[in-house]
């Protein structure tokens, strides 16, 4: 009997966010942050943020207070403009940045945590080989 295939998932195929006003959101998105909206219904829209396919779903909103977020990549160059952009759109910020690449933490208009970063996993690695997290261990190492 042949061997099964070895399952994987292949990355993030899409975010779905619950939003109390569509429109709020959307300024949010496509006005401040630059997302492209690409299809929008009553109850919904569809953008486009880089690769990320983000869906904005009227409902229910319920908000963490843990560390979960998700993070938006920005050009380095970009930040301290980004900066002055959400401070003039006074969004709020939930969280100081302590780790490699510059980061602005900032709330969306429901509560949702997110994080505009300037950096990639390779950049955070070679960062924690100089101060590794406590029992840092890394797969492709012995």
């Amino acid at each position: 009997m042949p061997e099964a295939p070895q399952l994987s998932v292949s990355g993030l195929n899409h975010l779905t966010l619950a939003v109390a006003e569509l429109d709020r959101s959307l300024a949010f998105y496509v006005d401040l942050l630059g997302c492209d909206l690409v299809a929008r219904w009553k109850q919904g829209a569809y953008l486009e943020c880089g690769n990320l396919w983000l869906c904005l779903s009227v409902g229910t909103v319920s908000n963490r207070a843990d560390y979960t977020h998700f993070a938006l990549s920005v050009d380095a160059g970009s930040m301290a403009n980004w900066r002055v952009a959400l401070d003039k759109a006074c969004v709020p910020h939930w969280k100081v940045n302590t780790s490699e690449g510059d980061s602005v933490y900032i709330r969306d208009p429901d509560g949702h945590q997110l994080e505009l970063h300037a950096g990639s996993l390779a950049t955070r690695l070679k960062a924690l080989e100089q101060n590794p997290y406590d029992e840092m261990k890394y797969r492709w190492r012995s």
